[in-house]
């Protein structure tokens, strides 16, 4: 058996192992040194070492615990649950009116974080007991959290588009331009979905009871007038500092912390126990996150070592497609590896080897990298692996991750037909940016 058919048997073993519930990081780690060790000996150790040390030492990483301390502070004092709960009283009388509220809610945190598993988490935690309480259905629930957390991959500021740039050869700042309008998209048709669905079967998310919904307009009006400024504030301090090309985005992470600090002290609403149990969960997810990121590291590292993705590029060459058809074919390898890995090993190894087929092709970058992140996004709603799943099990328990899943999958489809969209018109990727 060559080795790159072993690579391949290995991302095999991988889906099985997953698939039947050995913890993630833990499951690649294992298999990347097992397979490593049969083909390349005591080397994967010393490659083990040196991924695990790239990802220490990697300045844009350092970025997650930053945006993850940001989300948890805005958790933590209430903010984010004020403007929840204000779009929530404002669409009471409408069907499905918590999912607009997480769908909304997701968006601005998207745009204030840019960190898939820590809104989620947020967002579970908000929203979650109140769908229960409420009657609204788990799976659609479930899809609607996972899915609007995921929104952070693709709305700036994306940890992913920043480390995506350089690999391509696109600036950062472009990148950004590039995928605001696809982001606003999938939010827009994340909710159309779910109207039209509450309006054919109201039982899938009724409207709020009378004594759930508020007396007066007043307090909803002040509720979203507190929880939308800061976060404004907090985007401006991050996203804006990155697009005037003032700070990196670490930095950048840094100032908007710091903003984020201020405006929830100053909210009154910050305790020193609070401020604590934000820094622990910060520690924790963020030890979680980085774990999941080396592990797949190391697993991308040997997989390209054994010539498996070499020898799928070349297989992608070797058919002579035409070029829309070469791009339709990549983005299914990029979705189909999206499920066992995460984005780094794909980001930083595929792209890499499929950037001379799509620069052959002429295919515009700016429009590639759009694609492959909404192709990405839709990743984290793909089971087995999925780990929005897990995040929302985490703070959920009471909803089985078989309804977790069955929701996310209807999201998934809302996600390819996304990418649908975007392939048929460009120019959703493309104007903004032509705007510079």
């Amino acid at each position: 058996m060559s080795n790159e058919v072993i690579g391949l048997v290995a991302l095999g073993v991988l889906f099985v192992a997953i698939f039947i519930g050995f913890p993630i990081a833990f499951t690649l780690g294992a298999i990347s040194l097992a397979t490593g060790w049969l083909v390349l000996g005591p080397v994967v150790l010393d490659l083990g070492v040196l991924q695990t040390y790239s990802v220490m030492r990697d300045t844009v990483l350092a970025a997650i615990p930053f945006f993850l301390f940001m989300g948890f502070l805005l958790e933590q004092s209430g903010i984010m649950e004020r403007l929840f709960k204000g779009v929530q009283q404002l669409l009471s009388g409408l069907n499905g009116s918590l999912y607009l509220a997480v769908l909304i809610t997701a968006t601005i945190l998207a745009a204030a974080t840019g960190i898939v598993g820590s809104s989620v988490t947020l967002l579970g935690v908000m929203a979650g007991p109140t769908m229960i309480k409420s009657g609204y259905d788990p799976k659609m629930s479930a899809g609607a959290i996972t899915a609007g957390g995921t929104l952070g991959i693709l709305i700036p500021p994306s940890v992913m588009l920043i480390v995506m740039g350089p690999v391509v050869g696109v600036p950062a700042t472009d990148l950004f331009a590039a995928t605001v309008l696809p982001g606003l998209m999938l939010s827009g048709i994340f909710i159309a979905y779910t109207l039209v669905r509450c309006w054919r079967n109201p039982a899938l998310g009724p409207a709020l009871p009378p004594e759930m919904r508020p007396k007066s307009l007043g307090p909803v009006i002040k509720d979203l007038a507190i929880g939308v400024l800061p976060v404004i504030v907090v985007i401006m301090a991050t996203l804006g500092v990155i697009l005037l090309g003032i700070a990196t985005p670490t930095d950048a992470g840094a100032v908007g912390c710091a903003a984020t600090f201020v405006l929830v002290m100053a909210s009154g609403r910050m305790s020193w126990t609070k401020l604590k149990r934000a820094g622990l969960a910060t520690l924790e997810i963020s030890s979680m996150i980085l774990l999941l990121v080396t592990a797949s590291n190391l697993f991308g590292a040997v997989f390209s070592r054994l010539g498996s993705a070499d020898f799928l590029a070349q297989a992608l060459i070797g058919l002579s497609l035409p070029p829309t058809m070469m791009l339709i074919v990549i983005l299914a390898l990029i979705f189909v590896l999206g499920w066992p890995l995460e984005w780094v090993p794909i980001v930083l190894i595929v792209l890499p080897i499929v950037l001379p087929i799509v620069q052959a092709a002429g295919i515009d970058l700016l429009w590639f990298c759009t694609l492959v992140a909404v192709t990405l996004q839709t990743a984290w709603l793909s089971p087995p692996v999925a780990l929005s799943a897990y995040f929302l099990k985490g703070v959920v328990p009471q909803w089985s991750l078989k309804d977790i899943y069955a929701g996310m999958v209807q999201f998934m489809v809302l996600q390819l037909l996304a990418v649908g969209i975007i392939m048929m018109f460009p120019k959703i990727a493309t104007w903004l940016p032509s705007l510079n």
